[in-house]
């Protein structure tokens, strides 16, 4: 038989137990958590730093069919790789748009990714009706600071 070395089996059992304990906790904050927490900048050990947008604050609210609509855009979340924030738009308590109006990226691949990766978490919040939502592979870090962000602009609108 042939031996894996010590190195190979040692990460394998780090990346498994990386996903079980990931799996295992509740998620009663999902990724949001992490906002000014957790590392959602790209060097660990560095808190997340979190800027207001110039206009962030500002939101607008309009009647339609007796359902009032409000938009508000959340903090900008700055991570590893830019930085950027998103609009929320609800109608009535439901989430019926994300955009993101300010978006800032260090590299020319980091905004190829983010226009990938934008489309799916906006489709994530809207089923999720939260910011409560999965991260895309491969784009931990945008996915962290969306979903700050998102949760940022919904405390703003549940204050309002």
């Amino acid at each position: 038989m042939k031996q894996v070395p010590l190195f190979v089996f040692a990460g394998t059992v780090a990346g498994l137990a990386g996903i079980l304990s990931f799996h295992t906790h509740p998620q009663t904050s999902g990724l949001a958590a992490s906002a000014g927490t957790g590392p959602a900048n790209e060097s660990p050990g560095q808190p997340a730093r979190r800027h207001d947008h110039p206009g962030s604050g500002s939101g607008t609210s309009a009647s339609a069919s007796g359902s009032t609509v409000r938009s508000l855009t959340g903090a900008t979340e700055q991570y590893g790789y830019g930085q950027l924030a998103v609009r929320v738009t609800v109608r009535g308590g439901r989430i019926v748009n994300v955009s993101v109006p300010y978006i800032q990226t260090a590299e020319q691949y980091s905004q190829q990714l983010a226009s990938q990766v934008i489309p799916t978490l906006k489709n994530e919040v809207l089923a999720a009706q939260s910011a409560q939502i999965n991260a895309v592979s491969g784009a931990t870090y945008t996915s962290q600071a969306y979903a700050a962000s998102v949760q940022a602009a919904l405390d703003k609108l549940h204050q309002a």
